[in-house]
């Protein structure tokens, strides 16, 4: 990274348009996160939804993808969940079916059409989550026998769904807006930026633990005592060399690539020569980014969603599977990994599985082995010792398989990791709940995004001082 370049770029002018536009998008979405669904007094809300939120991790889960919109009850609590759905779905289908990957191969015109498709399937999907999450809030509001929302006339649930729904299509178009400055998917930006949005409140409630010395003070060799807490302590530190080390790993396996040299045909055209050079092609170890993650978060969610609108219902004869559903796909808490309890191991493995599988799906959606191999081919470029069309192809094919392999794996991993460490300051330090499962998540996708925008930001800051270099 090249942070004398992007310092220079910042004097141009259109770079600062486009980040000073990202940036005005990032705080419109938080101001957003901030206004209430028409539904009744958002205060006399409060409770309810902090019963909603505390009754598992789901609930929190949901919580800090969304930016703190759930625990405010806000107009985009439905979030980008709709949209980042329909791309699963258009994605799945264009494999499917032979018209739409040749569509998605057409070129930019293709990809246009699919999109328009992904927007117009987000609509009725906000329209059913915005009615299920309305839903799910009403039989927990009667379920408590509170009074709040009792008086709630159909017009009202009617308007509160709009608002949701309008709220889900509106984050989309400030997605679709912040990608098109050219640096950094703006989807990911936004949901980067629900989650930072909620590192003050943590650090706040880590600090306020540091100096709760109720249970007892640190003391440093019996010389002398310390206002800390010795438990909260060592939790902090633990949950710190985790964030550094899956940090450490991140930051290394998205910058590594493999790099494979690209030789060209020395041509004679009169009295000029062309070509007779090298160049290289860089095929990076995780080529799909910070997708799979989301992808696999987004994936997992439904499930334990779907569970909870099963049992807002009542229905005594799925109350079983309800219960299932819920106990299966929620983020399982330290002391239900034991060898009794099976069923704990379900959301890892899941997660696990879901990383890998999405990782090689997105990778073959932006990864096009032939269309390289082709393009190869025309500009009289080849690889030493490999023929250049089908055998190109499939060497591209393979060498990117073996990366994605080990790639995937590892960014599996190191998603699964936070389970294993939470365990151990379960067993080991009495810790009941430190939700590093849910801060391993965030920290996969905070990093990776940060260092695709980077990425992006170096590029377009290379574009726009090119001039300096002449």
């Amino acid at each position: 990274m090249n942070w004398k370049t992007i310092f220079r770029s910042l004097k141009n002018r259109d770079m600062q348009k486009r980040l000073l536009t990202v940036l005005g998008i990032i705080i419109v979405y938080r101001l957003l996160a901030h206004v209430p669904v028409p539904l009744t007094e958002p205060s006399q809300l409060k409770e309810v939804i902090n019963n909603v939120i505390n009754a598992n991790n789901f609930g929190g889960f949901l919580n800090l993808l969304s930016g703190g919109a759930l625990a405010s009850l806000s107009i985009i609590l439905v979030g980008l969940s709709p949209f980042i759905t329909a791309s699963i779905i258009t994605q799945l289908l264009t494999k499917a079916i032979p018209k739409l990957e040749e569509l998605h191969k057409d070129g930019e015109s293709g990809r246009r059409k699919i999109n328009q498709w992904t927007r117009m399937l987000t609509v009725p999907l906000a329209i059913v989550q915005s009615i299920a999450f309305v839903y799910i809030l009403r039989q927990t509001a009667l379920a408590g026998s509170t009074t709040v929302l009792a008086d709630a006339t159909p017009m009202v649930w009617v308007m509160g769904v709009t608002a949701m729904a309008a709220g889900g299509i509106l984050l989309m178009w400030l997605g679709e807006l912040a990608t098109e400055q050219g640096i950094g998917n703006g989807i990911s930006l936004l949901i980067f930026a629900g989650i930072i949005s909620q590192l003050p409140k943590t650090l706040s409630t880590l600090g306020a633990s540091l100096t709760d010395t109720s249970q007892g003070s640190l003391h440093v060799f019996n010389w002398f005592t310390l206002p800390i807490n010795p438990t909260a302590l060592l939790v902090s530190v633990g949950i710190g060399a985790v964030a550094l080390t899956v940090l450490y790993i991140l930051v290394k396996i998205n910058e590594a690539q493999r790099i494979i040299t690209i030789n060209y045909a020395k041509r004679v055209q009169g009295n000029s020569s062309y070509g007779g050079v090298k160049s290289v092609l860089p095929l990076k170890l995780i080529a799909a980014g910070v997708i799979p993650v989301i992808f696999a978060v987004a994936f997992l969610s439904l499930p334990a969603f779907v569970g909870q609108v099963i049992k807002a219902t009542g229905a005594e004869s799925m109350m079983d599977l309800a219960n299932n559903l819920i106990a299966w796909f929620q983020t399982p808490q330290p002391g239900s990994f034991t060898g009794a309890n099976m069923s704990a191991f379900i959301y890892p493995s899941a997660y696990f599985a879901l990383v890998i599988l999405f990782t090689y799906f997105y990778t073959g959606i932006v990864f096009n082995s032939n269309e390289i191999a082709e393009n190869l081919q025309k500009q009289g470029g080849f690889i030493e010792g490999v023929r250049p069309g089908v055998k190109t192809e499939k060497y591209l094919g393979m060498t990117m398989n073996r990366l994605v392999l080990f790639g995937s794996v590892v960014l599996g991993l190191i998603a699964v990791m936070p389970f294993g460490a939470e365990y151990l300051l379960y067993n080991f330090v009495g810790v009941q709940n430190s939700n590093l499962a849910i801060g391993g998540t965030g920290l996969l996708i905070v990093v990776q995004v940060a260092m695709e925008a980077l990425r992006q930001i170096n590029s377009r800051a290379l574009m726009v001082t090119y001039d300096d270099y002449k």
